[in-house]
């Protein structure tokens, strides 16, 4: 399986990399075996929302992590950008993600992460915190892996 995990954030893509908890989450899924891509793009919600409607149309990657760009702040467009681009919403996602995080942090529960579907490309988003993003992919990658296998069968 492959997969292609991206920060969102002004600082990220002007450096042209990805964060700390870009990296973290790209080292969880190759652990896990998947062929793993990370990039940085802008806190910009028409271009993120390309990003991912391009990618899951090409139908060469399963599944798509976006890490950053979730909060309550006006120019945090990941969740909204996933929102437009997917076809159908996974929101036990990341209802899932925040309750199991909140352990962590009570910052949590003003994260707006989604999760969706389209074609057959599983796309979530992921907070930019090491701790929070890397704990929150383990939770879930196998139910993402079990995802992409049923879209595939």
């Amino acid at each position: 399986m492959k997969a292609a995990v991206f920060t969102i954030g002004k600082g990220a893509y002007k450096a042209k990399k990805v964060s700390p908890a870009g990296a973290a989450v790209k080292r969880v899924v190759e652990q896990m075996g998947f062929e793993a891509k990370a990039g940085a793009l802008p806190d910009d919600k028409i271009i993120v929302e390309g990003v991912l409607r391009q990618l899951a149309d090409a139908g060469t990657i399963q599944v798509i992590l976006t890490v950053g760009s979730t909060g309550p702040s006006k120019r945090s467009c990941a969740p909204d950008a996933l929102a437009e681009a997917v076809e159908r919403l996974l929101p036990g996602i990341p209802e899932a993600v925040r309750a199991y995080n909140v352990r962590y942090s009570k910052k949590v529960i003003l994260d707006r992460s989604a999760a969706g579907i389209r074609n057959k490309t599983v796309i979530v988003n992921l907070p930019d915190s090491v701790k929070l993003a890397k704990e929150g992919v383990e939770y879930i990658l196998p139910e993402l892996m079990q995802t992409v296998e049923l879209l595939n069968a």
